[in-house]
């Protein structure tokens, strides 16, 4: 029996609240679950292919290229993109490149692979956003975000433990073939409770062009892309070169250990689903403040050389920026007047290029001055975010300042 969206993912009491949630969770685990898990066998990766830190980082990192090509592929096309279609389609699209991770010898074809991963998990992720920004009021909207996002950490924490485990079990080849086998799950999960179709909102009038360009007059929109930007700048700078940190004389972590330090992400298991509730009762600029300063905190922890301090700053960091983007998505959704698909492929275009440079940025500052160099261009990132935020109106969500 199919379990659709309308029946069972509405409704307001608890039980469905927690159901929706659950559900929403559940997908966005499964979509993203190759995102970030491969940044855990980067040591590993680096030595099989015989490159530099900052190539392996980079060719990690590339799937944020397909993830922005296609987020703004997306969000030109999406209002003529059936939702529940190109969902489940583009996840069991994304198992082709997985599986053939597992068979490539070549760092080149290695790098296209990636891009590729990326640009179906993006459109995956576009269009669900989109999906539960039309579907959910202004309330269950900013609930569902932040379950989508609470999905995306336990993508991190589970998919990086998950990668180590399986990758010190049965090697690196394997483990690719694992992780298409549960993008393969994620397709099938969407499309039994989603459904293989689901009805388009009218389309805006005017041209992707008209709605483009909407979007980019609004103060705060354009302060959100560029926040969404910073976000996954600091996120991959941290969460890919402090893997080199840990493994590194300094601290002297194993290889096979290095999964288990992704607990760190626990927390934010926790936090994260309350970001629909913190939004509501603090306004979008106070919680991107709150989140902006708690991560520079954490920042600060990952510079004492200290493995106890490291970790928890790596915990902070995760509960921060995590906050910050479920906060950032519900937002895009309350603040697009029009074509909200365009929105949230302008805000995802924006995020996944923040991800790509932060990859090259924070590398070329680890390789030249070490971590306290990284650290100190990721500080600098969330000040940036943490002033842009100032453009974001805590009372009516979308309303450019006066």
């Amino acid at each position: 029996m199919q379990l659709t969206i309308t029946g069972a993912l509405r409704g307001d009491t608890p039980p469905a609240v927690l159901r929706r949630m659950t559900l929403i969770a559940l997908i966005s685990f499964l979509t993203l679950i190759d995102l970030f898990a491969m940044q855990a066998l980067a040591p590993q990766l680096t030595e099989a292919y015989g490159v530099s830190t900052a190539t392996m980082g980079l060719a990690l990192n590339l799937a944020t290229v397909g993830m922005a090509v296609a987020g703004l592929t997306v969000a030109w096309f999406a209002d003529r993109i059936d939702r529940g279609l190109g969902i489940w389609l583009s996840l069991a699209a994304l198992s082709v490149p997985t599986a053939l991770l597992s068979v490539t010898e070549d760092i080149a074809f290695f790098m296209v692979l990636r891009v590729l991963q990326g640009a179906c998990m993006a459109t995956a992720f576009t269009l669900t956003m989109t999906f539960l920004s039309e579907r959910c009021s202004i309330t269950a909207a900013a609930g569902a975000m932040a379950a989508y996002v609470t999905g995306n950490v336990a993508s991190n924490l589970f998919g990086r433990l998950m990668a180590s485990e399986v990758a010190a079990g049965i090697g690196l080849s394997d483990t690719f073939l694992v992780f298409a086998a549960l993008n393969m799950g994620g397709a099938v999960m969407a499309l039994v409770i989603i459904g293989p179709r689901a009805e388009l909102e009218a389309a805006p009038s005017g041209t992707p062009l008209d709605a483009w360009r909407t979007h980019l007059a609004n103060p705060a929109l354009r302060a959100t892309f560029a926040i969404g930007f910073l976000i996954l700048f600091v996120f991959v700078g941290i969460f890919t070169y402090v893997n080199f940190e840990l493994v590194g004389p300094g601290i002297g972590l194993a290889p096979a250990t290095l999964g288990l330090v992704y607990f760190v992400f626990l927390p934010s298991l926790v936090t994260t689903p309350l970001a629909g509730n913190m939004v509501a009762w603090l306004g979008p600029r106070p919680l991107f403040w709150a989140s902006t300063a708690f991560s520079v905190g954490g920042v600060a922890l990952t510079a004492t050389g200290q493995l106890t301090a490291i970790l928890a700053g790596m915990a902070v960091i995760a509960i921060g920026t995590f906050q910050m983007q479920a906060a950032a998505t519900a937002f895009v959704g309350r603040a697009a007047t029009a074509s909200r698909a365009a929105a949230n492929g302008l805000y995802l275009t924006s995020y996944y290029v923040g991800g790509l440079v932060g990859a090259v940025i924070v590398g070329q500052a680890y390789g030249i001055g070490g971590w306290n160099a990284a650290a100190g261009v990721v500080v600098a990132a969330l000040l940036l975010a943490g002033w842009l935020a100032r453009q974001l109106d805590d009372r009516d969500g979308g309303a450019p300042r006066g």
